[in-house]
């Protein structure tokens, strides 16, 4: 009875305090892709992604029915900063579903107006300013900010109702929210205001890089991870291992049994237990402490990135090749940066194709031996093997009218009619593509099957094609699988390169861009395609993550197209909407949603791309 009772007190005083409208809820979800559009039209910085924004305990004074329910101690605020746009997941605090939206679209245009204002301005007049800018730039949201700032306003408590300080304060908040600029000076307060949902707030500073210890990895770009779908931001720091070598024991401290705040050491869950309740524990907490002890779980499955001994490695092809690599926070090209290594596989016995593909095969070349170039006749030639009836009848007609002209041609001469057509096909063989998309087979067995039949379809029509594959180990290892060059013919020995790729280390793009763009430019070609299959981000060991990653990837596509090149990805990441837009364009990639169905649609792409 008492539960029961208790239950529906809560339902009662939740209900009457909450000032939540689930009816009119708008989800970031659900604007994430037009949001990004918006940032970029509005100005915004096109490098950063939008991203949900973690809830925090703000401190600011709440409403009685609020304290009482305890609700509304922690809120999602807005911020930026040098890689993400964060947005609350979630806005439900306006009744109408429409004024939602409109805070969204606001908060976008003002977070694209603050790389316009001074960065050593305090926050709440950076906020002003930008707001000023936002409204002179685009007076058709001076509506909408009013009818924002209205409804905010009526959430927030009256000045009458807060002790003298805090009355003098929030005036000066709801002036300068109504007139932006005019204020210029705050108060000081002991409490924090209450939060202003039309604002940006600082975003929380970033926890400290750790030094790695000997023999540590990194996960992979697109490795797969039980948290892969939570995207819940949460704020963490880095803290020091605690002495105590016993997880659950704490000596001579009985009195901390009672202490809520007591730090006690606990291991992270392994893959065996559940992870729900550690995932509501995180949401409920401020700050993550996150530590690294001697003992891990990762030592129980060891994964060894250390490089193989020269015997077992695959050939080296050459001395290296040092090539730039984009810096977007210096904005410079650092030359002589990554150091790239073509590589042939040691091991790779000729072979024939693997008799679950050779039906496929076989179908596939009957449909692209129609591509492939045939004789035909070419008109007004100078010689050939008989007349050309309609250079005749022109050359007649001029004639007769006085208009000598020049000599044209009167044959016809049948000939090889060639398309000048060359693609690079470059293959992401990080470590990530040993993971299972299926009960049936992994990614890397889905990029091999991919490559084979690409072959086989690309001899049928003839076309020049070139077959490398990529991984990294840091910027002085960036290895270049060799497996098809331009000027080798496709047989057995390819078939038996390609039976022999396997899963190598990181995803450092931008050198392997930069490295088949340089192979691919040497062809004489009216069109030279440089395709891309990707299966995660940029990625590598050292400070080649995040932006970083993805900015000299882009200035690397940058450079092909400047060359004369046509990049275009292929990508299994379900994640790639976030970040190949940037890259590649709207049209520059596509994601195939299925893996299990990346050989059939990479040669159907090719058809559409060469046609």
């Amino acid at each position: 009875m008492e539960e029961y009772v208790g239950a529906l007190w809560h339902r009662l005083i939740t209900r009457a305090a909450g000032r939540h409208h689930p009816n009119a809820a708008v989800k970031l979800a659900e604007i994430e892709k037009s949001a990004g559009l918006w940032f970029r039209a509005f100005g915004g910085d096109p490098g950063l992604r939008v991203a949900p924004a973690a809830a925090i305990r703000h401190g600011g004074r709440r409403r009685w029915g609020a304290r009482i329910a305890g609700l509304d101690e922690k809120t999602p605020l807005a911020c930026r900063d040098s890689e993400t746009l964060q947005l609350p997941p979630e806005l439900a605090l306006f009744p109408q579903r429409a004024l939602n939206r409109d805070l969204y679209l606001w908060l976008i245009a003002l977070a694209a107006a603050h790389g316009a204002v001074d960065a050593g301005d305090p926050w709440w007049r950076q906020n002003q300013q930008a707001t000023r800018l936002v409204l002179e730039r685009y007076p058709g949201l001076q509506a909408r900010y009013r009818d924002l700032v209205a409804a905010a306003l009526a959430l927030r408590i009256a000045p009458e109702r807060l002790p003298p300080d805090e009355a003098a304060q929030e005036r000066l908040l709801r002036k300068a929210m109504l007139e932006p600029g005019s204020v210029g000076e705050f108060i000081d307060t002991r409490r924090p205001p209450q939060p202003i949902p039309l604002w940006l707030y600082p975003a929380p500073p970033k926890m400290p890089a750790r030094t790695k210890r000997r023999g540590e990895t990194e996960p992979m770009s697109g490795a797969p991870n039980p948290a892969q779908n939570d995207r819940q931001r949460r704020r963490a720091e880095q803290v020091d291992s605690p002495e105590s070598k016993n997880n659950f024991l704490l000596p001579f401290r009985s009195e901390s049994l009672l202490s809520w705040a007591e730090y006690l050491r606990v291991d992270r869950p392994t893959d065996d237990e559940p992870e729900a309740d550690a995932s509501k524990a995180a949401d409920a907490m401020d700050a993550l402490s996150v530590t690294q002890d001697e003992t891990r779980t990762a030592s129980r499955v060891r994964f060894d990135l250390d490089l193989p001994s020269a015997s077992e490695d695959d050939l080296p092809l050459g001395p290296g090749i040092r090539l730039p690599e984009w810096d977007y926070r210096k904005q410079a090209l650092l030359p002589d940066y990554c150091a790239v290594q073509e590589m042939l596989a040691r091991r790779a016995p000729p072979c024939e194709l693997p008799p679950a593909l050779r039906r496929d095969a076989r179908r596939l070349r009957r449909q692209f031996e129609i591509l492939r170039p045939a004789r035909g006749w070419r008109r007004a030639q100078p010689d050939g093997e008989e007349l050309d009836l309609d250079a005749c009848v022109r050359h007649t007609a001029d004639h007769a009218g006085g208009n000598d002209g020049r000599e044209r041609g009167l044959y016809r001469q049948l000939a090889r009619q060639e398309r000048s057509l060359a693609c690079l096909l470059l293959a992401d063989l990080s470590l990530s593509t040993d993971a299972w998309v299926n009960n049936k087979g992994r990614v890397i067995e889905l990029i091999r099957d991919g490559l084979l039949l690409f072959a086989e379809a690309l001899a049928a029509t003839g076309d020049r094609f070139a077959l490398y594959g990529f991984s990294s180990r840091k910027r002085q290892h960036v290895r270049i699988q060799r497996i098809k060059p331009f000027e080798e013919r496709y047989s057995a020995a390819i078939r038996g390169r390609i039976a022999a790729i396997k899963p190598g280390y990181y995803t450092r793009m931008g050198a392997a861009v930069r490295h088949a763009s340089g192979l691919l430019s040497r062809q004489i070609a009216d069109h030279r395609l440089l395709l891309l299959l990707s299966d995660g981000k940029p990625n590598d060991l050292d400070h080649y993550e995040g932006r970083y990653g993805v900015e000299d990837t882009r200035m690397a596509l940058t450079e092909a197209r400047r060359a004369g090149l046509r990049p275009f990805c292929v990508t299994i990441d379900q994640q790639a909407d976030d970040y190949l837009p940037y890259l590649f364009g709207k049209d520059g990639f596509i994601l195939i949603r299925h893996p299990e169905d990346l050989p059939r649609q990479l040669l159907l792409l090719y058809t559409r791309l060469t046609a």
